[in-house]
């Protein structure tokens, strides 16, 4: 029994080959070898008459030796446009002729190969000045890049174009044999540039509080006062960073910024762009309004947005950013969690429709006519009129559900009570859900990805503290069970998890978000083992990832497959940059142990990244968070109880989380053996102790404590005066 067979038998009668091209008996006519992976987009891929390999060094030897160019195209399996090139192209018969018989095509997973991805992504940008996926990138047998595009049409004059992919092949072909010493020549040239692109110049001084300025004026210049967000279309939750504007208010004292961030985010749950059904955000709006969204849901978008709207409840005491918070988890744990405890990547765009074809948006959108026969006469028409459904549609002759007047509005307009309007909307989003649950739901991306599960480890950790929620401390402490047993082997830590199986070495962000996310489980629920490990993960990071001479961390360890370039990540996009996480949990670190090596490591990468005569806060926004505790005076909170007595550490932090507090490190412990321990790693807590028998409080910054106080009263008098001289 050959491989292929025997995978298909693993695979058993559940699976459904994705292609058109069938047997008669329901099998692939065609069955190439992503078959052998378990990566859902290269599966979505392992029947195309493509001859598609997955990256390796068979492909290059093979491209080697038959002297051929090679097509890498990588994408990720929730891809909107991924899919349309699929349909068109790489499902064409003629398309994968030409490919097969010409080129080596290599098909990549960029979710579970961003280094990959981000090398010819460079290339891409210096070739044509805009990215995006697909990525389709032509490469030599040595691997260099020597052109290449995003999405490609099948052919000349599909939707408008000038040339399509099965000519640009024959041109591409052509041009490889007949001018192969001009193709190389801009194959070295091409990957030269992308090395200075991922491997930029270090500042040489530690940045000024000048930074923030820069940054805050750049955000309050390109702001959209009407709706929210940075000005125009598309619109993008991480183009704005809220969490930014929160801690520059709290340094100027600028209300303008509280209320830029406070603004956008109260835009963006009103908006089409958020799930108003079922809870969750879209990827991103595909104009100014956050009406309209391109409807993919992505785990980390929601991670982030739930730490955006935390940080916005404490620092505005908005109930609604609250609710938002655990509307957002509620669905978390619902449709995006793994019977281990693990949360899935993402789901699609595109959903069956009745029509029979796959199409953008329609499990999410509804007719008028199916809010009434999902909800009645009376409930649908306060629901309509809440949820801005009018005569005309929003997208493709169906309405995309959005709140564009508040609560009080609506009740004035329908001659209802606020508590009347909840009643029906509660028991409506209910029936709605219901209703909708019966259509043919997205795909779902079920790998789990180490760094977008830690995004969610801290979201559910965060919720837990701030909301006073036990169980989602519960829920972020078993995902990271799961990664820290399944995950991490042999004393490293891996990318992806799919199918049963590890993937991949991680890589710089999978080590800082999983790091960030344990010092987050460790201040929600006081076990010490999520600091330990934290601390052991670290040292891995240094010892492999970290650059020594001039600060910060590579994309890749040491001992990773060599390519053409090693990124050291400058930029954070939708996911923050791993730099910019890993320098606040250097500093958490510092704060936690007293151990001034993690200081000096964290000063030495701020120097290389904002340090420069020229920086780009911009870019590093959230690295702008780490800076902002670097030149801060964070806080030490030390709440120490009777033995065994740890629920009485309650009132404190109920007192705690009511005042938005960014910097600052929080030890929850008791007297006896957990002090002890605890002594060990963190010094702050030796010789503290719960005083008169009563749970007491330490506020201390820099070593200097104020007064211990075992009344909350006056712990909250503490927090909210002014800092410590």
């Amino acid at each position: 029994m050959d491989k292929f067979e025997q995978m298909r038998q693993i695979r058993g009668k559940a699976y459904k080959p994705r292609t058109k091209h069938l047997s008669s008996d329901g099998w692939a006519k065609y069955t190439n070898r992503l078959f052998l992976e378990s990566s859902p987009y290269l599966l979505q891929h392992a029947h195309n008459p493509v001859n598609w390999f997955p990256w390796g060094d068979e492909a290059f030897q093979e491209a080697n030796r038959l002297n051929r160019p090679v097509l890498v195209s990588i994408g990720y399996s929730t891809c909107h446009w991924c899919h349309v090139m699929e349909e068109e192209s790489f499902e064409d018969e003629e398309i994968a002729t030409c490919l097969n018989e010409h080129f080596i095509a290599i098909k990549i997973d960029r979710e579970e190969r961003p280094d990959i991805d981000a090398i010819y992504m460079s290339a891409v940008q210096a070739l044509t000045g805009r990215g995006g996926w697909p990525l389709n990138v032509f490469l030599t047998p040595d691997r260099k890049p020597f052109y290449g595009g995003t999405y490609f049409p099948a052919r000349d004059g599909d939707r408008g174009s000038g040339m399509g992919l099965l000519t640009l092949l024959k041109k591409i072909r052509d041009a490889y044999h007949s001018r192969n010493i001009e193709v190389l020549q801009s194959s070295r040239q091409l990957t030269e540039i992308i090395r200075e692109q991922l491997s930029p110049l270090s500042g040489d001084g530690l940045p000024s509080a000048d930074v923030f300025r820069q940054a805050a004026d750049f955000y309050k210049d390109n702001f959209d006062p009407t709706h929210g967000g940075i000005r125009g279309a598309p619109k993008f939750p991480s183009s704005l960073p809220v969490r930014f504007l929160f801690r520059h208010y709290g340094r100027t004292n600028d209300k303008r910024f509280l209320d830029m961030a406070d603004h956008t985010l109260r835009k963006m749950a009103a908006g089409g762009m958020y799930d108003q059904v079922g809870g969750g955000f879209h990827r991103y709006s595909t104009d100014e309004k956050w009406l309209v969204p391109h409807f993919e849901k992505m785990l980390y978008d929601n991670a982030l947005l739930v730490m955006a709207y935390l940080e916005g409840y404490q620092a505005t005491g908005n109930n609604d950013f609250k609710r938002i918070v655990r509307e957002i988890l509620s669905y978390v744990e619902r449709e995006m969690t793994s019977p281990e405890g693990a949360f899935y990547s993402a789901t699609d765009a595109d959903s069956l429709a009745p029509n029979g074809h796959m199409e953008e948006g329609y499990f999410f959108t509804w007719t008028s006519d199916e809010i009434g026969d999902a909800l009645g006469k009376d409930r649908a028409r306060i629901a309509r009129e809440y949820y801005s459904v009018g005569l005309i549609p929003d997208f493709e002759g169906r309405h995309i559900l959005n709140v564009p007047e508040t609560a009080a509005s609506v009740s004035r307009t329908l001659k209802i009570t606020e508590q009347e309007l909840a009643k029906v909307l509660g028991d409506s989003k209910t029936l709605l859900y219901k209703a909708r649950s019966r259509r043919p739901p997205p795909l779902r991306d079920e790998k789990i990805l180490t760094a977008w599960n830690s995004l969610m480890i801290s979201a559910f950790a965060r919720a837990g503290l701030v909301l006073g929620d036990s169980r989602y401390t519960e829920l972020a402490g078993k995902a990271a069970r799961f990664i820290l047993k399944n995950m991490y082997i042999r004393k490293r830590l891996y990318r992806s998890y799919s199918e049963g199986k590890f993937r991949h070495k991680a890589f710089l962000d999978d080590y800082a978000f999983l790091i960030a996310a344990l010092l987050d489980l460790f201040e929600a629920s006081h076990e010490i083992s999520w600091l330990k490990k934290a601390i052991g993960l670290d040292s891995i990071l240094e010892n492999y990832y970290e650059d020594r001479e001039q600060g910060g961390f590579f994309m890749t360890g040491n001992d990773h497959e060599e390519l053409i370039a090693r990124e050291k990540p400058i930029h954070d996009g939708a996911v923050p940059s791993g730099n910019s996480i890993a320098v606040l949990n250097l500093l958490r670190l510092g704060e936690f142990t007293t151990d001034a090596s993690y200081h000096s490591r964290s000063e030495k990468a701020l120097r290389s990244f904002l340090g420069g005569s020229t920086p780009n806060p911009f870019a590093l926004s959230e690295m702008l968070l780490a800076l902002d505790f670097f030149m801060d005076r964070p806080r030490e909170i030390i709440i120490v109880t009777p033995e065994g007595e740890e629920e009485k550490a309650g009132p404190f932090l109920k007192e705690l989380i009511r005042h938005f507090i960014p910097n600052r490190i929080l030890i929850v412990t008791s007297e006896g053996k957990s002090i002890e321990e605890l002594s060990g790693i963190v010094p702050l807590v030796k010789d503290r102790i719960a005083m008169g028998g009563k749970t007491t409080v330490y506020v201390c910054e820099k070593g200097t404590c104020k007064l211990p106080v075992n009344d909350p009263g006056e712990f909250a008098s503490q927090i909210s005066q002014s800092k410590l001289p």
